[in-house]
């Protein structure tokens, strides 16, 4: 008998065939020597005796395989372990899995969930056997027998198993048991989250269907009972599986669709009243505690050395921890709304449950999460971040003013308090979409519903916040590199158009003189634009950021160390990745910066280019421009890397080819040509710059830029300030 991937295997019966194979192995092969020596003797061909010896072979093979399972039925006989069995009449027949890997598979896992069910049951002696199987949890075939044994009851029920006896062992003053059993239940839980994971995942061989999913959100719902314990939510004791999880294999989309995303509502479910209540009286957002935090549990079944006494993680921060570790899991989780819900899950953890995470005090997941759902370059992960900054700026609007000077003033402390850890998160979704303000601010478009004023509002959260700051400033450096390299070369013509990727009718834009050819007059004029261009966003943010820092009493009129570290590292100098190098002078130039590893970011997001400049000068490991020591402020900072920007541009683009090299301290052969940047001394490079400033022309982009980007009318405007002139360096 034999089904899809099994075969059916009577006993006594497979015992007899097995016996008599082996058996036949051995006379086949003793005969064949027989007839070989007979064969030799007489002189004739001894092909039938080699024919008989490979016949002899395959059936010692064959009677290896048969000796194999028939060890392995012997086995599944003793553990009391079948894939199915019926007595059709003279023994039993057992269900046997055609791979014998997949059958040994079958087999420990089967053994390994009895052993899960013991412990869930309350017999921790058990976890010593199902520990031997941990190795196991990668493979499809051991993880469904695990879990056709274990249950999604019994799945729930082993961490609450261990949370109730870890509680008992300390009540008792166990010290050298509870050692014991923690560092135990810490592999198990690991092995569980492992299991799960793949058990969960459509994509994953062990998926256990969608039945099994909706098993774990009833079972997550229900209440269970674990040793004295006598009360717990079944999502409280699954949080600690979720809690150890390591994200090498993350859980996937439909895991949060079914059983993430209903472990939100139920907290909000069971705890919506109380916390109404809560608030009323002054003592805040208490979450639904994960089995380990209401037991007091400490880090006692948590991975994290780092956990102390006073955990307090809920649920949903060990939710979070799992969501945050794929983006496809985040948007499952983040872009949803539940039925009879007026907000998303995303505006829910923003705003309702944000008190609830201050109370826990527990804000890496939730930092994480909404990296892992805003920073892409996909339409969802956008969505979310235009909705995050649109939440996020009502929610700060209020905490601002204007204040007798004129500049910006903090109206609501509390507020900005309870909206402090939001700020990196808010940082780096509006940097993954740079180009977004770049539209705010020139075109008066909008972002979601985002407008260039609610932009300006969540850039003063965000921009307090120093990586943060770093970031967006790192963003827009690379979108307005990307600007300037999509200015023309100078000499585009009709006979080059294809090789530099120009079309006819941008020959047309770009050639202001109409003589057929683009001039260095030409390619000036389309540099000005740019440059004046991208001044206006950085203007924005490097001028929020000082009124940000005014109001809260931080402001000290230094640069910010990241900003000078990046002038530091001359990040401007780099080209766009992939960009052709036309001008003559630029062949070369850039030498070894320009790696392959580099190119590989052609096309990427701005803040991802950024990531990769800043991890080149890293390996670099030198400093190119002196000036870093000298910038006194963060516009000086933004001035430099825009003369580093430009000059790259002009020797790019050919505006710089004709322009004379003799005796200069950053040239190198004869006739002269640039040295390779990564061979110029910081002397050099700002001779470099000098020469760029007075003989290619950038003195003029520069002065332009310079006006634009310290003009503070617009923030003037978005939030609704009067900023001394003096300060902006005048309008």
């Amino acid at each position: 008998m034999t089904t899809q991937g099994f075969t059916g295997v009577k006993q006594p019966d497979f015992d007899t065939m097995t016996a008599g194979h082996t058996r036949a192995a051995g006379q086949l092969d003793r005969l064949a020597q027989a007839l070989y020596g007979e064969l030799q003797g007489a002189g004739l061909d001894p092909g039938p005796a080699l024919r008989l010896r490979d016949l002899a072979r395959r059936v010692g093979t064959q009677a290896e395989d048969l000796r194999r399972r028939q060890a392995m039925i012997q086995e599944m006989e003793r553990q009391r372990v079948a894939f199915g069995t019926c007595t059709p009449g003279g023994g039993t027949l057992f269900g046997m899995p055609d791979a014998l890997d997949a059958a040994q598979g079958f087999l420990d896992g089967a053994v390994a969930g009895r052993a899960a069910s013991s412990v869930a049951g309350g017999d921790t002696a058990a976890l010593a056997k199902l520990e031997k199987y941990a190795a196991k949890a990668g493979n499809a075939d051991f993880v469904k027998a695990f879990l056709n044994q274990l249950g999604a009851k019994g799945v729930t029920e082993l961490p609450g198993s261990l949370a109730a006896a870890l509680r008992a062992g300390r009540l008792n003053g166990e010290t050298e048991a509870v050692a014991g059993l923690s560092a135990r239940g810490k592999k198990t839980l690991r092995m569980l989250s492992d299991i799960l994971s793949r058990a969960t995942d459509p994509k994953n061989p062990a998926y256990m269907g969608e039945g099994f999913l909706k098993a774990l959100a009833e079972q997550g719902r229900a209440e269970h009972t674990s040793g004295d314990v006598q009360s717990y939510a079944g999502y409280q004791a699954q949080a600690l599986i979720w809690a150890a999880h390591d994200g090498k294999k993350p859980f996937s989309r439909k895991f949060m669709e079914i059983v993430g995303r209903d472990a939100v509502v139920y907290e909000q479910e069971q705890y919506k009243d109380r916390w109404s209540f809560g608030v009323g009286v002054g003592l805040g957002k208490v979450p639904l505690y994960d089995l380990a935090a209401a037991l007091g549990l400490g880090g006692l079944l948590k991975p994290d050395p780092q956990v102390g006494a006073k955990d307090k993680a809920s649920v949903v921060d060990d939710l979070l921890r799992v969501a945050g570790t794929d983006k496809d899991a985040a948007h499952a989780l983040l872009d949803h709304t539940p039925p009879g819900w007026k907000q998303s899950v995303l505006e829910h953890l923003l705003t309702t449950r944000l008190d609830a995470f201050h109370f826990s005090g527990e804000f890496g997941a939730f930092e994480r999460v909404f990296l892992a759902g805003t920073t892409g370059q996909d339409p969802t992960s956008r969505k979310l971040a235009a909705e995050m900054t649109k939440i996020l700026a009502d929610e700060v609007r209020g905490a601002f003013g204007k204040a007798g000077d004129g500049n910006l003033e903090v109206t609501d402390k509390d507020v900005l308090d309870r909206l402090a850890p939001l700020r990196y998160p808010l940082a780096r979704a509006i940097a993954a979409n740079i180009d977004q303000l770049s539209r705010l601010l020139l075109h008066h478009d909008t972002f979601g519903k985002v407008a260039a004023q609610d932009m300006s509002y969540a850039l003063a959260l965000a921009t307090t916040d120093e990586a943060g700051f770093e970031a967006l400033i790192r963003a827009q450096t690379e979108h307005m590199r990307a600007a300037l390299d999509t200015v023309p070369p100078v000499g585009l013509d009709r006979s080059n158009l294809k090789r530099f990727g120009f079309t006819e009718a941008e020959l047309k834009m770009f050639d202001f003189d109409e003589d057929g050819r683009v001039g260095k007059a030409d390619v000036h004029q389309f540099l000005v634009d740019r440059t004046v261009a991208e001044a206006r966003p950085f203007a924005h943010l490097v001028e929020i950021r000082r009124q940000a820092l005014i109001a809260e009493g931080q402001y000290d009129q230094k640069a910010d160390e990241s900003l000078r570290a990046m002038v530091r590292d001359a990040i401007g100098l780099f080209p766009v990745p992939g960009a052709k190098q036309v001008g003559a002078l630029a062949d070369g130039a850039f030498g070894k910066l320009l790696t392959s590893q580099f190119d590989k970011a052609t096309g990427a997001a701005y803040d991802e280019i950024s990531k990769q400049v800043a991890h080149v000068m890293a390996a670099e490991g030198r400093s190119l421009d002196a000036t870093y020591q000298n910038v006194a402020d963060n516009r000086l900072a933004v001035e430099r890397l825009t003369e580093q920007m430009i000059a790259t541009t002009m020797l790019k683009k050919g505006m710089l080819d004709q322009v004379r090299l003799k005796d200069r301290s950053f040239t190198t052969a004869s006739p002269p040509r640039i040295k390779p940047f990564a061979e110029m001394s910081p002397e050099q490079y700002s001779a470099f710059l000098y020469w760029t400033r007075w003989n290619g022309g950038s003195n003029d982009l520069l002065d332009r830029f310079q006006r634009t980007f310290r003009d503070t009318t617009e923030v003037d405007d978005y939030l609704n300030l009067q900023i001394p002139s003096s300060a902006g360096g005048g309008k």
